[in-house]
């Protein structure tokens, strides 16, 4: 068996590349031949050599990095008809997916052992247009706000530290007139944002759907019927502490198996894929069930550890309760 490692050289602060010749040892004990390719600073750098090592014959691509590379990859094999077994060794910020799958993210180590033991996930891919997206996208009003989200709450909390950054421009935050079709039902009015979810773990929080099941042909889509700030910190105080933001009166909460969104506004609707600009306009995903195979770490995905309040979440939490709010 042949494995390739694309690795990410900058994430983790260089800890990849401090460990990668024990890592490689670990992969070798497993049974793979394995060589590595490190990503360049182009556009699609992993996507180009996920693809690449696929159409080659390897039997095991690895992303170690942060969740851009993870996506990368995925992108890279998910249009190809033979796509081999995934691992994953986060080294990022927030590791969504790996998150999700209980694979250790303190220790790049423990994380390859992981991959050795050889225990798939069937996981469901999400399609729109020629992307493709494994955790979450979003659509909305993104645009500004997301271009001032200081490094330190984006280190914090991720991509939903872009909704509290909200909370310093809320002229700048307008709901956005849209039609959304899913399975069962038509939401038509306005609305700041959608989410549409593989995994329940978001921006480091496992929480955005409590009743998430991987790989059953389902999205998880929320559509946040407000722009008040007041109702959005609410929301997101409700998502961080305890899940219970799906039952919120301006939530749309449903599973459903394609979503299709159209814009009624003249303010452009922008998407976010896995974290990264996926253009702009009517949209449409596609649930491809299962898709791919990705190693976790299931023993402990069997019996789902529950949410944890991490310290940066803490200190997140305490910033929103810092708020000058009047509703």
């Amino acid at each position: 068996m042949r494995a390739r490692v694309i690795y990410n050289p900058s994430a983790g602060r260089e800890q990849l590349t401090r460990h990668m010749l024990a890592i490689l040892e670990i992969l070798e004990n497993a049974g793979y031949e394995t060589s590595t390719f490190q990503t360049k600073p182009e556009p699609q750098s992993a996507a180009h050599e996920a693809k690449r090592a696929a159409l080659a014959g390897f039997d095991l691509i690895v992303a170690a990095g942060g969740d851009g590379t993870v996506s990368e990859v995925i992108n890279g094999v998910s249009g190809l008809e033979k796509r081999p077994l995934i691992g994953i060794i986060p080294a990022g910020t927030t590791n969504d997916l790996a998150r999700a799958l209980k694979i250790p993210r303190a220790d790049l180590l423990e994380a390859a052992h992981v991959i050795a033991r050889g225990w798939t996930i069937p996981m469901d891919v999400g399609k729109v247009n020629d992307s493709y997206f494994i955790n979450i996208a979003a659509g909305g009003y993104l645009s500004d706000v997301t271009y001032e989200v200081p490094v330190r709450l984006k280190t914090i909390f991720g991509y939903l530290a872009y909704l509290i950054k909200g909370a310093e421009k809320l002229p700048q935050i307008k709901p956005i007139s849209m039609r959304i079709t899913y399975d069962g039902g038509v939401f038509e009015g306005e609305a700041s944002m959608y989410f549409v979810a593989l995994t329940e773990s978001v921006g480091g929080i496992q929480n955005i759907d409590p009743h998430m099941l991987m790989g059953d042909g389902k999205f998880t889509l929320l559509i946040i019927k407000t722009a008040n700030l007041f109702e959005l910190v609410q929301i997101l105080s409700q998502l961080i502490r305890n899940g219970t933001h799906i039952n919120h009166p301006k939530v749309t909460y449903c599973h459903t198996s394609s979503v299709k969104v159209e814009n009624l506004d003249e303010h452009p609707l922008l998407l976010n894929l896995d974290g990264e600009y996926g253009g702009e306009g009517s949209v449409e995903f596609t649930n491809l069930q299962q898709h791919i195979q990705i190693i976790g770490n299931t023993s402990d995905y069997a019996t789902p550890l529950p949410s944890e309040i991490t310290e940066s979440t803490s200190k997140l939490l305490e910033e929103i309760d810092s708020l000058d709010l009047e509703e």
